[in-house]
């Protein structure tokens, strides 16, 4: 039997756990995301977005990293109580040092961020909700990452996700992702699980390419610095949404 989204109790995600397991240092599949994620900023003078949206946030500052280069506000969407804490923290009590190789390998990538780590995150407005509920149109940009393809086991609700993030921006507005390419149901530190819905790009395209133009979607390898959680890779996706 799948299990879907509302099945899970997202309040008990293992946030120590996976940020040990995943972003205490700058893996190279995470150099690969910054690079490819980077060039479509660059595209954006600074503070060229009015407000964009993190769909799905988590725990990992990266993305909020990378949009401070284009944004003038970032609205970090949560489901997670745990996730959400977190963020909090590393917001009003000062990020963890080991985000600082993080940003640093974004600025370089992009100079127009702003010039300190703290000085990218106050640009985020972290909020508690759910982001299927997000009213349609109300952002310049939505950037994802590794949200879809975990919150469900059921190939139908990765796809309704997916509409959910394309229909939260405006039209003509701007998309960047990352997904983990065939993906399973994974653990995460001793004991927890959670769901995965194998894609890749082919599937990501499908969705897609019938709510986007300019549609780019390429993919990395696995990370072999990273716990094996059943991935083949990671699957990247810019586009903009249909005016």
């Amino acid at each position: 039997m799948e299990t879907h989204n509302d099945d899970v109790d997202w309040d008990s995600w293992p946030v120590a756990d996976y940020l040990a397991e995943n972003y205490r240092e700058v893996h190279p599949s995470d150099a690969a995301v910054i690079a490819h994620h980077s060039a479509f900023y660059r595209r954006f003078p600074p503070d060229g977005v009015d407000r964009s949206v993190e769909f799905g946030a988590g725990p990992n500052l990266y993305p909020l990293i990378l949009a401070a280069a284009a944004s003038r506000r970032i609205d970090a969407v949560e489901a997670g109580a745990g996730n959400v804490a977190y963020l909090e923290r590393q917001i009003l009590c000062g990020p963890e040092a080991s985000w600082l190789p993080f940003h640093a390998l974004c600025r370089e990538l992009n100079p127009g961020l702003p010039a300190t780590l703290a000085g990218s995150l106050a640009r985020v407005d972290v909020i508690h909700g759910d982001v299927r509920d997000l009213p349609p149109g109300g952002y310049g940009l939505a950037s994802m990452h590794f949200v879809a393809e975990g919150a469900t086991e059921d190939r139908a609700e990765f796809a309704d996700f997916c509409r959910a993030f394309v229909r939260c921006v405006a039209p003509g507005g701007y998309l960047v992702a990352a997904f983990m390419e065939n993906m399973p149901t994974y653990r995460i530190g001793p004991a927890s699980r959670w769901p995965g819905c194998p894609v890749n790009p082919e599937v990501v395209s499908e969705v897609f390419a019938p709510l986007t133009r300019e549609l780019t979607v390429t993919r990395i390898d696995a990370d072999p610095t990273l716990p094996d959680y059943g991935d083949s890779g990671m699957v990247l996706l810019t586009g903009t949404t249909v005016a």
